[in-house]
Order: structure tokens, then C-alpha cells, then sequence
């Protein structure tokens, strides 16, 4: 799974105007980028707070308030970009954030 071109679509409203794109050269790069942008709208709701620290129930609420998250994943043997749903995101970002965890 590792290097795998990942392409995460988002629409943040129902406005059209708010769909965009965000491109990585792997799956784990694409779950760092969305923990990222989680973590900048909870720095600027709390601007003064130095040490925001959230949990994974938090993190999960924010994707389900986004109107749509999806990733494209390379899929290197059939060359060709393979569709996951925000589920499947959900799913690797807590694989993602347990192996981080156990470092």
C-alpha cells in the first residue's frame, strides 16, 4: 500500500464553489493532509490555545460534516485509479493514527 498515488476529493459545503482536490504521493501522506486540515480548523476556532488536543470521535465528526470526502488510490497493477468512499477513509485514518501511536 505504500507509495500508492492518492487524490483525496472534498467539498466542504453544499456550495459547488467549495469542491478541491488534494494530491499525494501516498495513502499515508493523504491521511496526514486530512488530519492537517482537521487540525487547522480547530486552530483557528482557538486561536489562543497553544495545545489543542482532539480524539478520534472528533476527527470522525469533522469528515462526516464535510458534504464529500473521497480518495482515488493508484492501484499500480491495473493502472488505473481505484474510488473509496469516506468510509474507507475513516478506516485508514484510524489504521493510520494506531501505527503512528505506536511508534
Amino acid at each position: 500500500m505504500a507509495n500508492r498515488h492518492t487524490i483525496i476529493l472534498m467539498q466542504t459545503s453544499q456550495n459547488r464553489a467549495t469542491r478541491t482536490f488534494m494530491d499525494y504521493n501516498s495513502i499515508s501522506q493523504a491521511m496526514d493532509g486530512i488530519c492537517g486540515l482537521y487540525e487547522r480548523k480547530l486552530k483557528d476556532l482557538n486561536p489562543t490555545n497553544g495545545n489543542i488536543t482532539y480524539d478520534i470521535a472528533d476527527l470522525y465528526n469533522f469528515i462526516d460534516g464535510l458534504t464529500d470526502l473521497s480518495a482515488l488510490v493508484y492501484d499500480h497493477s491495473i493502472q488505473a485509479f481505484l474510488p473509496y468512499d469516506r468510509q474507507w477513509i475513516k478506516q485508514r485514518i484510524f489504521q493510520h493514527l494506531k501505527k503512528l501511536a505506536s511508534r
